[in-house]
């Protein structure tokens, strides 16, 4: 059985969550955001709770019935607190800039790189050593600080590049004489 899927997912004050068919819609302060569930789970909302339960022993229905459930609840604080990842920047002459709405990257390449955030996504450089990206949806916000973090990935030698601000880089120890 699925110890996540059963736990029943909390809606906070200020938060409401509607079904209709196999469709979730949760409204929040940040903005609303929808789910459509496979014919696995059974979805239902009872006093504040969205409940889910698998239809059926298999191994898929288990299997959607824990991930469904994690998408709920990420759905919750997304429209409540949001997501938010970090982002930092190591290398001499390394630096990131606001450029009106573009995120603007010199990271020791022959041109300056530009980035735009999707919509619903805010990106900010408030040093120019950090990048801070934001916004409701946990996936969007994880696929735009990868798509930064990938122009020039921490290279293992001298750790220069842009990492995660809690990700840890495995040094490697240079030629020697």
């Amino acid at each position: 059985m699925s110890r996540i899927g059963k736990k029943p997912v909390d809606l906070p004050s200020g938060v409401t969550a509607s079904l209709s068919g196999q469709t979730v819609e949760v409204k929040g302060p940040k903005g609303t955001q929808t789910f459509t569930a496979t014919d696995d789970v059974t979805i239902a909302i009872e006093d504040n709770l969205v409940k889910i339960t698998p239809r059926g022993k298999s191994k898929r229905a288990r299997q959607q019935w824990g991930m469904s459930r994690t998408v709920i609840s990420n759905m919750v604080t997304g429209v409540t607190s949001g997501y938010k990842k970090e982002l930092e920047i190591n290398g001499v002459g390394y630096r990131a800039s606001m450029e009106g709405k573009r995120l603007k990257l010199m990271l020791g390449l022959s041109h300056d790189v530009f980035y735009e955030a999707p919509e619903g996504v805010t990106v900010t450089a408030p040093k120019p050593t950090i990048i801070i990206v934001e916004g409701p949806e946990k996936e969007v916000v994880g696929q735009v600080a990868a798509n930064i973090r990938q122009f020039r990935k921490p290279e293992p030698y001298k750790g220069k590049g842009i990492k995660y601000k809690d990700e840890f880089i495995f040094r490697k120890e240079g030629k020697k004489k």
